[in-house]
């Protein structure tokens, strides 16, 4: 019966993180703001994309992984041996749970983005990074936006 539970909590937990680790990471759309960034006034300049390179946006590691790999490694852990094995085993699942918790979030937050290189009409030369989520290509006109906070995004000027 013992089991069972533990079972039950197991898939609990692991349930609940997998839906918890979709809504851990911050947005890096271009197109996402946080609830500070609207009604603020931003600091707007036009360019042409001169460059547009792929690359890899690293997920986050907020803990979230950390803390349920170390439950759920400790639970399974747990479940090795008696008396002080029982011990040892929940100790050592918690430490490799936890390393691997923090592995999967951190690759299940990771996602594609574009670094754009963009010649701003005063000659200036500046490159954002965002999601890969809108395309741009060179030549495209553009519009590079700075929020108060410093966030800078790239949208298309129509």
């Amino acid at each position: 019966m013992m089991r069972l539970i533990k079972a039950i909590v197991i898939v609990t937990i692991a349930t609940g993180t997998a839906a918890a680790l979709g809504g851990c990471a911050p947005s890096v759309s271009g197109g996402a703001y946080d609830r500070y960034q609207t009604r603020q006034a931003q600091d707007v300049r036009l360019g042409y994309v001169e460059s547009v390179r792929q690359v890899l946006i690293e997920g986050t590691q907020s803990g979230v992984g950390t803390m349920t790999g170390a439950a759920l490694g400790g639970l399974a852990g747990s479940n090795i041996g008696k008396g002080k094995g029982e011990i040892a085993g929940a100790i050592g699942g918690a430490v490799l749970g936890g390393l691997a918790g923090s592995a999967i979030e951190e690759g299940a937050t990771r996602q594609p983005g574009l670094e754009i290189m963009v010649k701003l009409d005063s000659g200036r030369m500046v490159a954002v990074t965002q999601a890969d989520d809108e395309p741009f290509y060179p030549g495209d006109r553009v519009r590079v936006m700075t929020s108060y906070d410093g966030t800078t995004r790239v949208a298309h000027h129509y």
